[in-house]
């Protein structure tokens, strides 16, 4: 068992701005950002940026499908700098006139013609949200809370919703809500508490009831890609950090040129399956690997999986977690998930606990 610190850390770092009660909420801002959007290609040459104040500036795009100069957000500059090669943390601490001649130097001769994915918002305001490459494949988040909207419903009323404190209901608040975005980014926990999985022998020959959740992030802007992780658990506190954590397991999409139609295919019917499905299937695998008892060759099993350098580790870890020796298939899986915890290294730690997923399976 083991704890998730991912909607913790969104819950200490996000301002109340960033933060919303319901999916119905968040999905009305980003139907209005996505109307108030344009995104479309043009040159990195067509690209200037001018100083307005001592650390202010703007940019002008020649061609664009509007005529006023945009303000980039401090992401969007990020991206601008990383265009020409150059830090965006020492840009940002020179006044601006001379930032702006770097960049525009780096646009306009240091960096060969070169097409550049451009989104603006216009509200009133002009905002420059992203400088991308020309074929990065947008997911919008629009889209994205859309789909939990269709399956979950408003995320506070229903089986799936934002969880409660150490299992108990609670109202949703700004102070407590697991729903999150700002100008780049999203991120969303909601969780099944009431219905949950009995699984026999979980520890010490004891029944352990774990609650189904999972977080789902995205980045209209080039901030990250969009994510899928699911997992059981015991409860969350009001620190919103997840404690008893079973069996984490990940799916990524990079915002590729065919990334909208990859969460088309793959995303939503996932979606639409966590909603529906009965959990006796997750029971009955779970059952199945409890009762897949191992053989004198475990060294030879967890090698072939994971490597020889991870056998000793992953029955250390068993041993200290479990206060018992691996056994079954569900105890190797178990011991994976605790190792991954550890790997500071986000796609070695998503290998790991794939492959304990799998491990799983073998049950079935």
């Amino acid at each position: 068992m083991g704890t998730l610190m991912q909607a913790s850390n969104q819950w200490m770092s996000r301002p109340a701005d960033e933060r919303y009660c319901s999916l119905t909420e968040m999905q009305e801002h980003f139907k209005v950002v996505r109307d108030e959007s344009q995104a479309f290609v043009t040159a990195n040459k067509r690209i200037t940026l001018a100083p307005t104040g001592v650390k202010e500036m703007v940019v002008e795009i020649e061609g664009a499908p509007f005529s006023d100069p945009v303000a980039p957000t401090h992401h969007a500059f990020g991206q601008l700098a990383q265009l020409v090669g150059a830090p965006a943390g020492y840009l940002r601490n020179l006044p601006a006139p001379i930032a702006a001649d770097a960049v525009n130097y780096g646009l306009k001769f240091h960096r060969p013609i070169d097409d550049v994915g451009i989104l603006t918002r216009h509200n009133g305001d002009h905002v420059l949200r992203a400088a991308t490459g020309p074929r990065y494949g947008r997911i919008w988040n629009a889209d994205v809370v859309t789909a939990l909207v269709d399956r979950f419903g408003d995320g506070v009323t229903g089986p799936w919703k934002v969880p409660g404190e150490f299992g108990k209901d609670v109202v949703v608040t700004k102070d407590n809500t697991t729903l999150y975005a700002s100008d780049k980014d999203m991120f969303v926990f909601l969780a099944d508490e009431k219905r949950r999985i009995e699984i026999p022998n979980r520890r010490d020959g004891k029944t352990g009831a774990l609650a189904r959740g999972f977080f789902m992030w995205n980045s209209e802007t080039g901030d990250k890609t969009f994510g899928l992780g699911t997992f059981l658990f015991d409860f969350v506190c009001m620190n919103r950090i997840v404690w008893g954590a079973e069996h984490y397991e990940e799916v990524t999409i990079r915002h590729t040129a065919s990334a909208p139609e990859k969460f088309l295919e793959r995303m939503q019917p996932a979606l639409t399956a966590m909603a529906e499905a009965s959990d006796q299937p997750i029971r009955d695998t779970i059952a199945a690997a409890q009762q897949k008892k191992l053989a004198d060759d475990l060294d030879d099993f967890l090698a072939k999986r994971f490597g020889r350098k991870m056998v000793a580790p992953l029955k250390a870890i068993h041993e200290a977690e479990e206060a018992r020796p691996i056994e079954s298939l569900w105890d190797v899986s178990t011991a994976a998930t605790a190792y991954a915890r550890s790997i500071p290294n986000s796609d070695k730690r998503v290998e790991v606990e794939r492959e304990a997923g799998k491990v799983l399976k073998l049950a079935a």
